[in-house]
């Protein structure tokens, strides 16, 4: 029996194939393999659908977080509260910026960071607040905005895995002073090698973050920033371009593949299970699909004897990883929950252009392993 993809980014290509390949082509027929025509019109296009000023495509996810905690001057002294359950790029910003980052516990029905975990952290060395918008869901951006403008801190969120979400008719990356997202391929939007987008509507951030972006320079050979080399290359964004063509669409499919999953484990009464909650005032882009189990590894093996693939996002949290534990404050974190999911989730395949046939096997694997 032939496995079913995690994430089928061929037949994607297939139906986009036209489009792609015309983008690529004017691009090699350019020469403007970087800061091309295609960087300015993605940008404006990705400004466009988050509903903000000014969007900056660069070189990865990790860049579009760093590069605004250097625009904001946050560095050695300072202290970044985030969530202790996300890939490890969310606390390693941080750290590169100089800044401490200080790890919190997330809600166990959401994986999201916990609000009220948030306010008990703060001290006077608090200079930002990196909510992670994780699995596709906006965090509750309300109050976390509340709390920032109370202590008169920073709010960026890390989109990573939310592009095209929605928190009460609030694109995700319009709601905090700067936002990151990563274009990375397994991303809901994302291109053929590493990219990343930030999102702001402050004009003069916005001019910081376009001259860090590329190496600190206020004109070509005049640096007057401490920079990096963060762009985007020409040929990552006319595919974006591209893929931004259908990507409502694609939004639209993930959320009917996801309530469809939802429907059905909902009559799941297995010890120790659970699926995805979303907020009603929100939606999510499903980045994945991705539920807890009482015994994962055992539940791997059943779903991969069906050739059903299956994925951990994340098998350890950031605050447990070796080098945080012991240079970054991990050891103190109290994050039981987020140790609690580190030990159980597990994330289904989730794509646009799942058939019901390909779900269905998917479904019918996961009835039979939590039997």
């Amino acid at each position: 029996m032939s496995s079913v993809p995690f994430i089928d980014l061929k037949t994607q290509y297939k139906a986009l194939k036209e489009s792609i390949d015309s983008r690529i082509m004017k691009v090699l027929d350019s020469g403007a393999y970087i800061s091309g025509p295609e960087v300015a019109e993605l940008e404006q296009k990705l400004a466009a659908h988050t509903g903000v000023k000014h969007a900056l495509a660069c070189g990865s996810g990790t860049d579009a977080l760093l590069i605004p905690l250097m625009a904001l001057g946050i560095g050695p002294g300072d202290e970044v509260i985030t969530s202790a359950f996300s890939f490890i790029a969310t606390a390693e910003v941080i750290v590169l910026a100089g800044a401490k980052p200080v790890f919190v516990d997330i809600q166990k029905d959401t994986y999201n960071i916990d609000v009220k975990a948030i306010e008990k952290a703060i001290t006077p060395r608090t200079k930002a607040i990196m909510p992670v918008s994780l699995y596709g869901q906006m965090s509750d951006m309300d109050e976390i905005n509340t709390i920032a403008v109370r202590h008169n801190i920073h709010v960026i969120e890390d989109l990573a895995q939310s592009y095209g979400a929605r928190y009460k008719n609030k694109k995700s990356g319009s709601m905090s002073i700067a936002a990151g997202t990563s274009f990375y391929p397994a991303k809901p939007l994302g291109c053929y090698g590493d990219g990343g987008g930030i999102f702001t509507n402050d004009d003069k951030l916005a001019l910081a973050m376009k001259e860090i972006r590329e190496h600190g320079s206020e004109k070509r050979y005049y640096h007057t920033r401490l920079g990096v080399n963060g762009r985007l290359d020409t040929i990552q964004c006319a595919i974006l371009l591209a893929k931004l063509e259908r990507y409502d669409w694609e939004v639209e499919q993930r959320q009917k593949i996801a309530n469809r999953y939802s429907s059905i484990f909902s009559e799941i009464k297995a010890e120790g299970f659970s699926f995805p909650v979303v907020r009603p005032d929100r939606d999510s882009v499903w980045a994945q699909y991705t539920l807890t189990v009482k015994d994962r590894p055992a539940f791997a093996k059943k779903l991969q004897e069906k050739g059903i693939p299956t994925s951990i996002h994340y098998p350890m949290t950031m605050a447990d990883q070796p080098w945080y534990k012991q240079n970054a404050g991990g050891a103190q974190a109290d994050i039981p929950v987020a140790r609690w999911a580190a030990d159980n989730v597990i994330s289904l395949p989730m794509f646009p252009d799942m058939d019901q046939t390909t779900q269905d096997r998917v479904i019918e694997a996961v009835v039979s392993a939590l039997k």
